[in-house]
């Protein structure tokens, strides 16, 4: 049986003719809007398949456009499959068309087993909160400085920076880095071990799909960096959260027997959250099991040049040769979160095997930063404005412990704070942290909440995470003495 014939001006073009087509300025084009017009009276189905459309003469004189038009959106909608033109007249497609959705069936929460394991830290955009954990004095930070750097690569770079990048890296870049680690981290490295990253979740993910496959088992501190557990969750592995104490990583030799790892995360020089430091002897016997199991070790070395008594700890990767450990870093605490460079130091032995791996799983970018960056480093500044900064961080957590001890008339303990830019405040089991945090939110109050961290239902760790990096001192009273009429509140 013949299809009906759309007839111009007939009763089939009621979806063209009910409203006309605008012709305002600065809105879409004619073209455009009939296109979608009969784009979309072909997907719901007022424009059946086989239907023959009218001649572009005729559609034209209908909905009051040139003959031009109506033959362009023709072309376009033949294009995409949805029209069939032939000697014959121009006819609908036939689509294939999926069933409509069945509300009564449930729909999947997430698309992937993987994300789904993924647990929400909060909504971000904290830096002008007080207490938010991870950001450093940012009014602090040498503008002029950078401002130099940058306008130095841009006159000599020019457009040919514009283009892709080395993957591991602008050479310059890494060859800063390697200086900077070996005099303040006693790093023994080459200049080949060093990755840059887009920040150090990037690093974390890297060694993640360098080293394991999926359904592989992972430890992390427990509680412990929630991205370190993100980046583990997103390789499908086997996340097994491994105790805490004053002297770090605390492992046993069940775990070694029962649940062996392929890869370890741990934070050993300043542990995100509790601020423990992970002993030598505990160093060392994690490398040699890890040897022994054939494991490797992710160093996250997050905020360690902010060392406030004695001399900077040094490093796991450089306490034994050939130690099977990489070795994350970040300038987002040390500089702003935003310049978003972090980087990556391959185990020796992984050098030739994963580093042309790394090279095809990245793509060089930031190209200007990087550059800018290493002439920031090399002319003396990064040093200087570490310095500064850790006189400033020094003095800040000595005025949070003395302002919580007088105005945070709340049970608590205070952990951490050798090194860094947060304390950690432990509280009783009857305070509800999580909902002291969210209650502390809507008034520009931002901690982290101890609990959240933890990856055992619970675990006992509760209490506030409170960063002083970004929150200058004459707002710890005020701040501190709202936090403890929350709690009061909450009761």
């Amino acid at each position: 049986m013949e299809p009906p014939r759309i007839e111009a001006g007939g009763p089939q073009f009621d979806f063209l003719l009910q409203e006309p087509l605008s012709r305002a300025r600065g809105g879409d084009s004619l073209q455009k809007q009939l296109l979608h017009r009969i784009r979309a009276a072909v997907l719901d189905g007022r424009l059946p398949a086989g239907s023959r459309l009218p001649g572009s003469r005729a559609l034209a004189e209908s909905v009051g456009v040139s003959r031009n038009t109506v033959t362009l959106v023709y072309e376009v909608l033949s294009t995409e499959g949805y029209i069939e033109p032939s000697r014959q007249g121009t006819r609908v497609a036939a689509l294939a068309r999926p069933e409509p959705a069945d509300r009564t069936r449930p729909t999947p929460a997430v698309p992937a087993r993987r994300t789904g394991r993924i647990r929400r830290s909060g909504p971000g955009g904290e830096a002008s909160f007080a207490f938010a954990p991870g950001l450093p004095a940012l009014a602090q930070f040498p503008l002029a400085a950078w401002r130099r750097s940058l306008d130095g690569v841009f006159r000599q770079g020019g457009t040919e920076l514009l283009g892709y990048g080395p993957p591991q890296g602008e050479p310059a870049l890494r060859t800063a880095v390697l200086r900077h680690l070996a005099l303040a981290r006693g790093m023994r490295c080459t200049a080949e071990q060093i990755v840059i990253t887009e920040g150090a979740q990037e690093a974390l993910a890297l060694c993640v799909r360098l080293v394991t496959d999926p359904g592989d088992t992972a430890w992390v501190e427990d509680p412990g960096y929630r991205g370190a557990q993100t980046a583990l969750a997103c390789g499908d592995l086997t996340v097994v959260p491994v105790p805490v104490d004053q002297e770090g990583l605390r492992t046993s030799a069940s775990d070694w027997a029962d649940r062996p790892p392929r890869l370890v995360c741990t934070s050993p020089a300043h542990q995100y959250p509790t601020g423990a430091v992970l002993t030598a002897s505990r160093r060392l016997d994690l490398i040699e099991k890890c040897r022994r199991h054939g494991a490797w070790i992710v160093e996250d070395d997050y905020d360690s040049e902010f060392r406030h008594s004695g001399e900077p700890l040094a490093c796991m990767q450089g306490m034994t040769p050939g130690a099977p450990v990489f070795y994350v870093g970040t300038f987002s605490k040390t500089l702003f979160p935003s310049l978003r460079i972090g980087f990556l130091v391959l185990p020796e032995p992984l050098v030739d095997r994963a580093g042309p791996v790394a090279g095809e799983l990245l793509r060089g970018g930031h190209r200007h930063e990087q550059l800018a960056l290493a002439h920031f480093m090399e002319s003396g500044q990064y040093s200087r404005h570490l310095a500064r900064m850790r006189r400033l961080y020094r003095r800040r957590r000595d005025a949070l412990r003395a302002a919580l001890a007088e105005h945070f008339d709340v049970p608590h303990t205070v952990t951490g704070g050798d090194s860094g830019m947060h304390l950690t405040v432990r509280l009783p089991p009857n305070v509800p942290d999580q909902r002291l945090a969210a209650a502390a939110r809507r008034h520009r109050i931002a901690p982290r909440s101890l609990s959240q961290h933890s990856l055992v239902p619970d675990s006992g760790h509760n209490g506030l995470v409170l960063g002083y990096g970004n929150t200058p001192e004459s707002a710890f009273a005020p701040n501190l003495r709202r936090l403890a009429g929350l709690v009061r509140e909450l009761d």
